[in-house]
């Protein structure tokens, strides 16, 4: 498949795994080739937060999406060596989401030793797209000095911060604001929600 069509999804032990989910249910439905790997810490929040069953620390992709994982290839976050952390490897865009302190701060500094710190720092280095969608508030001062450095070099920050102009009525609604805004980023076509001044998507 085209690089042009494959991206890497990277979940961390932020609030917020909705985001992921709904974003890797939408890229399977939209045929996009996706890696995905889940931190350790993502995995304790899946727990936490959703009604879909986990055992072990192998994801049920099927379970987490809600549709069937075709397109789809997991990895350990153990896995370094793996093709994502490659510069060879390529794609239309990386996205940590959500992304926890924890994480940006390793990206921010270039010492991550897990996969999803090594592959972002790859994107970087080979000036393809990065999407961070943290979900902390209030953000520290650090938190925020990490933010400026990655944004200056070339990562996007795009804050899981749902807008209300289009007068959501559920949470689904405002979890599709989020993850259309990091579609769009990628310059993949999809049908979530409203845009201003327009009646859809």
């Amino acid at each position: 498949m085209s690089a042009t069509n494959r991206v890497v999804l990277a979940i961390t032990g932020a609030s917020g795994i909705q985001y992921a989910q709904r974003l890797l249910q939408t890229l399977i439905q939209s045929k996009v080739e996706t890696h995905v790997v889940f931190s350790d810490a993502a995995l304790e929040v899946w727990r936490a937060e959703l009604d879909v069953p986990l055992k072990g620390d192998r994801p049920d992709l099927a379970a987490f999406a809600g549709v069937e994982p075709a397109g789809v290839t997991l990895y350990r976050n153990s896995q370094v060596g793996a093709s994502i952390a490659s510069g060879s490897f390529r794609h239309r865009g990386m996205v940590v989401c959500p992304c926890s302190m924890s994480t940006l701060g390793a990206i921010a500094t270039g010492s991550g030793d897990k996969l999803i710190g090594r592959a972002a720092e790859v994107a970087l280095k080979e000036r393809r797209k990065l999407i961070l969608v943290p979900r902390e508030t209030p953000y520290s001062l650090i938190a925020l000095r990490n933010m400026v450095t990655l944004t200056e070099a070339g990562a996007v920050i795009l804050d899981a911060n749902p807008g209300f102009y289009s007068k959501p009525s559920t949470v689904q609604e405002m979890v599709d604001f989020v993850v259309a805004r990091v579609l769009d980023h990628l310059e993949i076509e999809h049908g979530l929600g409203k845009r201003w001044g327009g009646p859809n998507a």
